[in-house]
């Protein structure tokens, strides 16, 4: 899609950072962001590790640690049910672990099968750890919107402690203890966590009442706190910030023999000194973890992070990043297959609609995503199935996905998810139906609108102002990622002085870059997957360039980076 570029508002940094204390362009940056006194600037800039001293002041905590205690104390059997994505898997393990090292050994994990069992709780598989003796559930990353499955787990003599970071329902569960930052007074700093962060609370608590003497030893849990956030796509402001930026250091560090034996699989350059950033994890680390639950079951994924031998681990790491080849294989065909369809059927109109009985559950939504992105409309796709179609929706900023489906609840099964993303079950006679009223719906609030891929650029910038110290200072900046994103840059006239397609298939731009204002400075840039959109650039030519600026490293030189994030030709 041709995208529009939009430069956003660049304020007059603070009268009190004037000083020249921060880097004028950081300020700027920074003040985009919602970042502008200069206890926030300090804030951003100087955080650390640190267990807050309000934890017990969390609603639902003290109740969760004392009945785990109790459970403990008793002898009682613990499940640890989960979710079948990157941030259900990490939590899981945080939890299962956290509790074997504090000497509980009763232990079990349940994680729902994602084609059969959906997400969530169900009652066949309450039945199922009933009759495994268990006596205390603790859910990570899910719970919350499971008051009927909750009530039975208390018929059956289970009872649950739910720790969750989504949407608050309005009949919340009867559970033992609920620990979620969204409640109404939940007693969380910061609440915009993952469900692996809401985990590592409940973990903080119970070294806390249990081996305060050992609670440094949570550090190292860091690495799949840093993973599930990160793959969860939360903001990485406040807590999260923190929690990744260490977390990113104990991942290069790590002592999973599952994740080393991935890194080496996968060939994912992360060592001690060549500490990942988050682009690493979201598109390396995380596709691999959520492969499984993808393709065949989570807990595969799950097995491999736990694992402590090493060619056990190995073979573990081979069948993952099988999943993750198969994945990626099926995705595309599948792409390929409905951009025909919409091309004949949906050109005219503001919703996709398909389905086919043969496409896997577990990559509907990349599925849906691409497509989205690809025609700028929202979607969703369904795998039709005997007794019902289950569905994964993806959206466009102007539409709210979820408030559409609140719309149309009366046709559904089951629905829930966020603005730009959401699932569905729902009965096959009420299929046809639901499509022609989100068609209209969202044809009522698009009408009018144009719509266009909107890039925002954060700053329009001078060659002579990429030097290596505001190179430095930018990296402060990180981690990157969803509420602090990498910053895209502006330049104009820039001239070509080289360009040539690199890469397999040609299908990568590498450019060299000038300004034409007599600055000697040559810049190199990289446009990946730009080699068939610009195929016809040539020397002397003239363009306007967005980009993420980036320090190059290689075999002991250094160079400043250009990373294309688009390109028009000047003028």
């Amino acid at each position: 899609m041709q995208k529009k570029w939009e430069l956003k508002e660049n304020g007059d940094k603070p009268a009190f950072l004037k000083s020249g204390e921060y880097n004028s362009l950081i300020l700027k940056l920074l003040a985009n962001r919602g970042i502008s006194t200069q206890e926030a600037v300090e804030n951003f800039f100087s955080f650390d590790y640190f267990i807050s001293p309000n934890l017990f002041k969390i609603s639902g905590i003290s109740e969760a640690a004392e009945r785990i205690i109790l459970a403990g104390e008793r002898k009682e059997k613990i499940a640890i049910f989960g979710d079948y994505d990157a941030d259900g898997v990490t939590a899981t393990a945080l939890i299962f672990e956290t509790l074997e090292s504090l000497g509980f050994n009763n232990l079990t994990y349940y994680i729902p099968d994602r084609q059969l069992e959906g997400y969530g709780m169900n009652e066949k598989a309450l039945e199922f750890l009933q009759k495994d003796g268990v006596k205390l559930i603790i859910t990570v990353d899910s719970g919350i919107t499971n008051a009927p499955e909750i009530k039975k787990a208390k018929d059956l003599g289970i009872d649950v402690i739910v720790t969750d970071h989504h949407h608050i329902p309005e009949i919340l569960p009867e559970a033992v203890a609920i620990i979620n930052p969204h409640l109404e007074n939940s007693g969380f700093e910061f609440s915009d966590l993952a469900g692996v962060g809401v985990a590592f609370k409940l973990a903080q608590a119970l070294y806390q009442k249990i081996q305060p003497e050992k609670i440094d030893q949570l550090k190292w849990m860091l690495d799949l706190v840093a993973i599930g956030t990160v793959a969860d796509c939360v903001k990485l402001l406040g807590e999260n910030r923190m929690f990744v930026k260490y977390g990113l250091v104990v991942l290069s560090k790590t002592r999973r023999a599952g994740l080393q034996e991935m890194f080496k699989v996968g060939r994912i350059e992360i060592s001690e000194n060549n500490i990942p950033d988050t682009q690493k994890i979201a598109f390396q680390i995380a596709p691999r973890i959520n492969a499984a639950g993808r393709m065949d079951h989570a807990s595969v994924s799950y097995k491999l992070i736990i694992e402590k031998d090493k060619a056990q681990a190995r073979l573990m790491a081979l069948e993952v990043e099988s999943k993750n080849q198969e994945r990626q294989k099926i995705t595309a065909e599948i792409v390929k297959e409905i951009e025909k369809i919409v091309a004949r059927d949906f050109s005219d109109k503001k919703f996709i609609f398909v389905q086919n009985p043969h496409w896997p559950v577990g990559i509907l939504g990349l599925v849906a995503g691409k497509v989205a992105d690809k025609f700028g409309k929202p979607v969703v796709i369904f795998q039709a199935q005997e007794t019902e179609y289950v569905g994964s929706l993806r959206s466009i900023p102007e539409i709210n996905i979820v408030e559409v489906l609140e719309k149309c609840s009366e046709l559904l099964s089951k629905f829930g998810g966020h603005s730009q993303a959401a699932g569905v079950r729902i009965a096959p006679e009420n299929v046809g139906q639901f499509c022609e009223k989100m068609t209209e719906i969202i044809e009522m609030e698009l009408r009018g609108k144009e719509i266009i891929s909107t890039l925002m650029i954060d700053l329009e910038i001078k060659v002579e102002e990429i030097t290596w110290e505001f190179i430095d200072d930018l990296k402060k900046m990180e981690p990157f990622g969803m509420g602090n994103k990498e910053p895209v840059f502006l330049l104009k006239n820039m001239k070509v002085v080289d360009a040539r397609m690199v890469g397999n298939g040609s299908k990568h731009l590498k450019l060299a870059l000038k300004s034409i204002d007599g600055n000697p400075k040559i810049f190199d840039a990289i446009g990946f997957k730009m080699g068939e959109e610009f195929p016809d650039l040539k020397k002397d030519d003239l363009i306007d360039i967005a980009f993420n600026l980036s320090k190059d490293e290689w075999n002991g030189s250094k160079k400043i980076q250009m990373k294309l994030v688009d390109m028009k030709i000047a003028g």
